[in-house]
């Protein structure tokens, strides 16, 4: 043989060999599975410590703590006290039955799980009686240990997997844990490990007396991997302290990264109380509020009319699109603009002339009404200009779910053409039939962790990175990469908007939002909220809503804050946007007269109050 076809004909061998005993193991082997079926021997999983994850900092977030679980196999049982075993695990006699019943139903061979997550106190008094159970053991678990109450959005919680998880993953078997919402269900495959298991031998009393062959065919199990998350706990923990009391969402970025800083969905509750027996009753009780929904993610899930902060997007697709620059001015009509019978109020003193940089801070109505039907006239046809605005809008990541890493979210909704043609048919409208979406209004939806992402957007003059929670994955080096998106709009046409937003908080609508030392730029929104009684619309109480990022020059942070019921921008998002940004750049609040309202100051009463609608208006 030529010695070059020496190394390509081994190589081949040796592939053989090896594919050759893979199936072997695999498809012909029976040893496994025969030793499952011998009633000398018992095969029982062995479980890895379940990954423990921290913040950006390396505070430990989530770990573990023991706990231990009584477990039954059906064919090893005999007669027991059934009294003494109900008095030590507090379980009522139908309760148990039940139970028991169920595990023979599932497999007389297979151990199953009876009670979960005994206290210490009683497993101490069980196993020094367990001797007397045949057929019952204590097996060993670990479960979450969730070391501060914050974050329960974003972390989860783990519970026993059910008959749905058992179909799609046969990786589970009953009784067992697995992810459930936030961070442990998205990434359930690296904190749970892979399980291993061991094989005991059984005496002709089917008592077991020791491992099978010394333990020889056991498989010890492969270690989970631990999570460093994006979050800065003391940012996530500041913002929940901020929102007591209050309904809303804080998303805070790392403008150059994508990296989520703080999630903050108020109200939330304590992930340790969806840990052991009362997690399912504790778990229901959450699930049942249906007015303050702690379940409900409204960083992510919540869908608000953006407002004002939208003007700064529409006036960077004008500026793109040559409908204006930065010189242009338009005088406020009369203070209003009308549109289908709607009332635009514009705040702006009665013919005010402004430029875009004045129209930004002074949030002006008029200026961006007119600005907006500059837009969709640019074109042929009102369908070709809002199918370009729409465009621009979707390079921003609005409209579209931006693929966070985490599993809920909502994808908010930017309106086209084939939206108004079925609404009002191909010839039925214009801008001024539409002009509520120069505002923020109108049919526009959008989620804080999209708006959160313009504005992150904005701070970057021109692109952004896919907003998510995950920093690093211990043990996975090629998790952590993510890619620059750019949007439509080039970078030369956002520092005139960027020096717009400076001012709205240099003496503009949002000077509560003024740090000492650091340049903040932001935009308050006053967003109206509506709903339906009796099939009329009625306005309820606006909600407050800001958009900020900070410093001007190399941003470290962007931000979106939504208060619900919260009156006006400044009024309650601003300065907690402020607060938030003045946490994490100077790592402490001097202006703690401002903490101290925010902290103390409560929306309980606006949500309580029974419902008074009132006529709806076009407000700023």
């Amino acid at each position: 043989m030529q010695r070059s076809f020496f190394l390509p004909v081994l190589t081949l061998v040796i592939a053989l060999v090896f594919a050759v005993k893979l199936v072997q193991l695999q498809l012909v082997n029976t040893f496994y599975s025969s030793l499952s079926q011998n009633n000398a021997v018992v095969e029982r999983a062995l479980y890895p410590e379940r990954g423990f994850i921290y913040d950006r900092n390396g505070a430990l977030l989530v770990t573990n703590k023991p706990s231990y679980d009584l477990m039954v196999i059906p064919e090893n049982l005999t007669e027991f006290d059934t009294l003494e075993l109900l008095h030590l695990i507090q379980l009522g006699k139908d309760e148990f039955e039940n139970r028991l019943r169920k595990a023979k139903k599932y497999s007389r061979k297979l151990p199953t799980t009876i009670v979960s997550a005994l206290s210490q106190e009683t497993h101490a008094v069980l196993q020094e009686k367990i001797w007397k159970h045949q057929g019952f053991y204590l097996q060993k678990k670990s479960v979450r240990d969730y070391r501060k109450p914050i974050a329960a959005n974003v972390l989860g919680y783990v519970s026993e997997v059910n008959n749905n998880d058992l179909k799609k993953d046969p990786y589970y078997q009953k009784g067992e844990l697995i992810g459930r919402q936030g961070i442990e269900k998205y990434y359930e495959k690296y904190l749970r490990g892979i399980k291993g298991k061991e094989f005991l031998q059984k005496d002709k009393f089917n008592r077991i007396i020791g491992s099978y062959e010394g333990g020889s065919f056991d498989v010890p199990p492969i270690q989970a991997n631990d999570i460093i998350l994006t979050l800065d706990e003391t940012l996530q923990e500041y913002g929940e302290h901020l929102m007591q009391n209050k309904r809303g969402g804080i998303v805070a970025l790392e403008p150059s990264s994508g990296e989520i800083l703080a999630l903050v969905s108020a109200p939330s509750y304590d992930p340790a109380i969806l840990v052991g027996r009362k997690r399912s009753a504790n778990y229901r009780e959450l699930s049942l509020d249906t007015l303050a929904k702690p379940l409900f993610d409204r960083g992510l899930q919540a869908q608000y009319a953006p407002g004002s902060p939208f003007k700064v997007l529409n006036a960077l697709i004008a500026l793109q699109e040559d409908v204006l620059n930065p010189k242009t001015q338009f005088r406020c009509n009369k203070g209003h603009f009308y549109a289908r019978g709607a009332f635009m109020e514009c705040h702006c003193p009665l013919r005010t002339k402004n430029n875009l940089t004045q129209a930004i801070y002074k949030s002006c109505n008029s200026y961006f009404s007119k600005t907006y039907k500059g837009i969709i006239e640019a074109f042929d046809t009102p369908q070709e200009g809002i199918e370009r605005w729409k465009k621009h809008l979707q390079s921003f990541g609005l409209g579209n779910y931006l693929g966070y890493d985490l599993a809920v979210g909502k994808p908010g909704y930017i309106p086209g053409a084939d939206y108004y043609n079925r609404a009002y048919g191909e010839k039925g409208w214009k801008a001024p039939t539409i002009i509520s979406n120069a505002i923020g209004q109108g049919e526009i939806l959008t989620t804080p962790i999209q708006m959160a992402n313009f504005t992150a957007a904005i701070a970057n003059r021109g692109y952004y990175v896919k907003p998510h929670f995950m920093k690093e994955i211990r043990g996975d080096s090629e998790m952590g990469k993510y890619e620059k998106k750019q949007t439509t709009i080039d970078s030369v046409h956002f520092e005139t908007v960027v020096d717009g937003m400076h001012k709205v908080v240099e003496y503009g609508t949002a000077r509560i939002a003024r740090i000492k030392g650091i340049e903040v730029c932001g935009k308050t929104g006053t967003v109206e909220n509506f709903m339906l009684l009796n099939g009329k619309k009625q306005q309820l109480t606006d909600h407050s809503m800001f958009i900020a990022f900070a410093p001007k020059e190399n941003p470290q942070i962007a931000l979106a804050v939504f208060v619900e019921n919260g009156y006006w921008g400044a009024r309650w998002a601003a300065p907690i946007a402020s607060l938030m940004i003045e946490k994490y750049l100077n790592k402490e609040v001097k202006r703690r007269w401002l903490e101290n309202r925010i902290v103390n100051g409560s929306l309980l009463e606006e949500y309580n109050k029974p419902f008074s609608g009132k006529p709806f208006k076009i407000n700023q």
